[in-house]
């Protein structure tokens, strides 16, 4: 796991450059510069300390890479690549020269990557699929510049916001695909890969290398128990793979979920002495018990982390800077506080990211199981409409009447609407206080239709739209900023290439059976859990965000969203956080905290970020 950056025409800082990327890559830094082109590396040493140095050679070909290729060593033998050290990047770059861009699809692994092809006078750039690995660039007239964080890009290059994608961004509680809150800076999307010529640096050429969606396309005849065979012996490999491409120890963390216990169970058949991590704090949900069960079973080193927010409001504009953007996700705090204090035992370790999207473990994935919801009858959005009309907000969140309600708001509603309303939910409803129109969602709106267009049922346009969407605009950027801020590397096998390339295919009542998500995972887990695990709600860092709000972090946020240059005023109507603050506005109590702390993520991004 590394840092990279490089520019074209674009002279850099580089002791300021090392300063803003040294936490992804403490081991080793090294520039490379040739002409107009600079890459520089930051090296955090994984595999193949020795042999695995950065930028690395090969004919005209250069490389700076973050991220794993686990199945390095079979794409070697698969294309009889001779190579001399155990790195995965050395077999990158053999495989490029071989094959191009094409060898992208033979990668099981994370990876944002820049290749320079001297005889080309190129620079090619690629993410992984699921988009792990972040990958940022600027672009203006002949300069151009890359990095793995936004905060090296703006502290080389003095940036303007771009108030269209912060409009979008208050909007969806994230930034979508390529946006960023900067103009001329651009992410490069997940899946995507980017040539860039040197002798004319704003001909960037971007495009698709992978696609989730060609997957639901392809229905797969299996029955039930090859599925749950096929699933089974996907997982072992890819947790295999995820344990042995190391040359420092890998751990796994424990949720107290079946994804994370799955995980665990069969790392400890490729490491018999694993240590384990639960994180436990004062809360409503407390799993660290049923994270126990499963370190018990597996007789794991088992750490029990025990986070307190004491300081909480001491590190919260620390947390929220390290993003580099306003950043809506408030398990970014958890999150932050857990990686901090894995690392003081190791460097790497296992997570189960990614099998909510891909297993189906959403609650909101029930009722599309049933019906499109994307496409509602007369008879369903009218009876939805006087529901909600007379209906009472809720205030909890995890309540089966806040699941109903909630229903009954999405069920009124058609197209992108609905798609809002059934996964952040923020503003959705409360449109009328945004100073930002429906037009900025245009782009939004076009892509979500080819979706809806398409022949998917309902369960697959939401999880299809949620792979695409969420997971790489919230879900995987929270957990790279919160791990990399501590040097720590995190390795999701439920994000492999096998399993992201069959699981899209299986029937939807794998996924979704009667009321129970997750049903196909559910079954292989009773083959390695406790059964006191195997069918417990989704439920995530249980945050206490609206006590917060008007508690421990109350006066901070107030001292921001209320203060009359508050940046975020840009986006709402006049009086509006006032009024929102002080309830004024008739609203559920977890609807008001996120609407406030997407306000809040935004100054504090502003301030700190932004602002120099």
């Amino acid at each position: 796991m590394c840092g990279i950056a490089g520019s074209i025409n674009q002279p850099l800082d580089i002791p300021l450059l090392t300063r803003c990327l040294f936490h992804r890559g403490p081991d080793e830094q090294t520039t490379f510069s040739d002409n107009s082109l600079v890459l520089h590396h930051h090296r955090l040493a994984i595999l193949d300390i020795a042999g695995g140095k950065q930028p690395m050679y090969f004919g005209d070909l250069t490389i700076i890479f973050n991220g794993e290729i686990y199945n390095h060593l079979d794409v070697r033998a698969k294309h009889n690549l001779d190579c001399r050290t155990n790195s995965d990047t050395e077999t990158i770059l053999h495989a490029y020269s071989k094959l191009g861009k094409d060898c992208l699809n033979d990668f099981d692994g994370m990876f944002a990557l820049a290749i320079y092809d001297r005889s080309k006078h190129e620079l090619f750039l690629a993410r992984d699929r699921a988009g792990k690995k972040p990958l940022y660039y600027y672009s203006e007239g002949e300069k151009f510049m890359f990095a793995s964080e936004l905060t090296a890009i703006s502290q080389q290059v003095k940036l303007q916001p771009d108030e269209q994608n912060l409009h979008q961004y208050v909007r969806m509680g994230y930034f979508y695909k390529d946006a960023t809150p900067y103009l001329n800076v651009r992410e490069l999307p997940a899946g995507s890969c980017a040539y860039v010529s040197l002798k004319k640096a704003n001909d960037i050429t971007v495009s698709r290398w992978w696609d989730i969606h060609p997957f639901y396309l392809r229905p797969s005849k299996d029955d039930f128990n090859t599925a749950l065979e096929k699933t089974d012996a996907m997982l072992h490999t890819a947790v295999r793979r995820r344990v042995e491409s190391s040359d420092l120890e890998v751990g796994s963390f424990l949720s107290g979920g079946i994804d994370s216990g799955l995980v665990t169970a069969i790392a400890k058949n490729y490491n018999t002495t694993l240590k384990t991590f639960t994180v436990s704090f004062d809360g409503e949900y407390n799993e660290a018990p049923l994270a126990k069960l499963v370190a018990d079973r597996y007789q794991t080193h088992h750490t029990e982390i025990k986070i307190s927010f004491d300081h909480l409001s001491q590190d919260i504009e620390k947390i929220l800077a390290n993003y580099g953007e306003p950043f809506f996700d408030s398990s970014a705090i958890p999150s932050y506080y857990v990686s901090r204090e894995a690392k003081k035992h190791l460097t790497v370790i296992l997570n189960g990211d990614g099998g909510d999207e891909i297993f189906g473990g959403y609650r909101r994935y029930v009722p599309f199981a049933k019906y499109d919801f994307f496409n509602p009858g007369f008879v369903v959005k009218n009876l939805a409409s006087m529901a909600h009309a007379v209906l009472p907000v809720p205030h909890s969140k995890k309540s089966k009447y806040n699941f109903a309600y909630r229903l009954a708001d999405l069920a009124r509603k058609k197209g992108l609407d609905t798609y809002l309303s059934a996964t952040i939910d923020s503003f959705e409803g409360f449109e009328q206080y945004l100073t930002g129109g429906k037009e900025l969602l245009q782009k939004v709106e076009s892509d979500f239709e080819l979706i809806n267009q398409s022949r998917l049922s309902g369960l697959q346009k939401l999880m299809n739209l949620d792979f695409d969407n969420i997971l790489p605009g919230d879900l995987l950027v929270k957990m790279d900023i919160a791990t990399m801020a501590h040097s720590l590397e995190g390795r999701s096998p439920l994000l492999s290439k096998e399993i992201l390339e069959y699981i899209p295919s299986i029937n939807d009542d794998f996924k979704i059976k009667g009321q129970q998500t997750k049903f196909l995972l559910r079954k292989l887990a009773e083959r390695y859990l406790p059964a006191e695990l195997i069918h417990q709600p989704k439920r995530g860092f249980e945050i206490p965000l609206k006590k917060w709000i008007d508690g421990e972090l109350k006066e901070i946020i107030a001292s921001y969203i209320l203060s009359p240059n508050a940046y975020s005023r840009k986006f709402v109507k006049p009086s509006f956080a006032a009024d929102l603050w002080d309830r004024k506005i008739k609203i559920g109590d977890e609807k008001r905290a996120k609407m406030l702390w997407t306000l809040f993520a935004m100054d504090v991004w502003h301030k700190k970020s932004y602002l120099k």
